[in-house]
């Protein structure tokens, strides 16, 4: 073993251990002891590297001298991670690469939930519409009073899984351009009074009072279409989760230099007086299909990616979303994003 090469694997980015025909690490880089733990040079290579299938592949390796691959398993403070491990042979040793393999765990794991999520979503009015059409077409043919109720529970679920092929297609039409920073130039301040007025049905069901505050001079980057489906969708849901007969607050302010915008910062809150929401649910509030109470969510209408699409949004336009609640105290949900140079 040349010292050349021991020098060589030291700067390779992947993790790299260099085992002999006595089963002792002859090298490890700077990457694999990082993994370890520390350096195990010399000693034998169980003591490091605990765990059978990892150990079988290598015995493997150096009995046949054929090429193994397998997977080693790693946890990182609270985070698992997931290594494959290509074993080389060489004369008179084996070469371990490690590749984390975590983020396309992730991504992966992210992915089968996503679809367990909308099949769950979908499967539960399909249900529904399935078993109103079989009574329809049976007990209930002659039944005008039952037909006219289940008719109307239908048309329910039908508006149900329509809002959320929507949402499903919104939500994949922001993930396409989150990478692009949009630049049209966007006045807040009257996309606020249209969203107001578009709400004004929704918020007039409930009685609700609304009280709106608005800065001038709230022009930011932005894309007109997706803003507005943000501030529309923090206006409903204020609505849908607010008492009947309560106060929704709009306040559209400037909030001066955001270190983290890097630029003059632009807010819009929206606050009501529901509830509020115990704080353990706050930073799970933007995952898709997160609810805080599944049952009053669907009763109210709601898909489960609202926000998740705001937050989408809001990313997109280099901002920030807060949320703030406590039982009792209502939610308050604020925007805020880079204004115009």
């Amino acid at each position: 073993m040349t010292d050349q090469l021991i020098k060589f694997i030291e700067h390779l980015p992947l993790p790299v251990v260099l085992i002999g025909e006595d089963r002792r690490i002859i090298a490890s880089n700077a990457a694999m002891r990082a993994v370890l733990g520390e350096d195990w040079t010399g000693r034998h290579f169980i003591t490091a590297l605990r765990q059978p299938l990892l150990i079988e592949a290598v015995e493997t390796a150096l009995v046949t001298g054929a090429a193994q691959r397998t997977a080693f398993l790693d946890r990182d403070g609270g985070r698992d991670r997931t290594f494959s491990v290509a074993v080389s042979t060489e004369p008179g040793y084996v070469v371990l690469t490690f590749e984390d393999r975590s983020a396309q765990d992730d991504i992966s794991r992210m992915r089968r939930e996503f679809v367990a999520n909308v099949s769950h979503e979908l499967r539960t009015p399909l249900t529904a519409l399935l078993g109103f059409v079989e009574t329809l077409r049976g007990a209930a043919r002659d039944d005008p009073e039952a037909r006219d109720r289940f008719l109307t529970i239908m048309a329910r679920e039908a508006d149900r899984m329509t809002r959320l092929v929507d949402d499903l297609l919104s939500l994949s039409r922001v993930e396409e351009t989150a990478r692009v920073r949009p630049n049209e130039s966007v006045d807040l301040a009257a996309l606020v009074e249209t969203a107001v007025v578009e709400t004004g049905p929704v918020i007039d069901a409930i009685k609700a009072r609304l009280s709106v505050s608005l800065a001038k001079g709230t022009t930011v980057p932005g894309d007109t279409g997706q803003l507005r489906q943000v501030i529309g969708n923090l206006i409903e849901n204020a609505v849908k989760y607010g008492p009947e007969g309560g106060t929704i607050t709009l306040t559209l302010s400037k909030v001066g230099p955001q270190p983290r915008l890097r630029a003059e910062g632009i807010a819009l809150s929206v606050h009501n007086e529901g509830e509020g929401i115990a704080e353990h649910h706050l930073p799970r509030l933007t995952e898709r299909f997160y609810r805080v109470d599944n049952h009053r969510s669907r009763a109210r209408g709601g898909t489960g990616l609202g926000l998740s699409i705001v937050k989408h949004i809001v990313t997109r336009h280099r901002g920030r979303l807060e949320i703030e609640s406590a039982p009792g105290q209502g939610v308050t949900v604020r925007m805020i994003l880079p204004a115009h140079a």
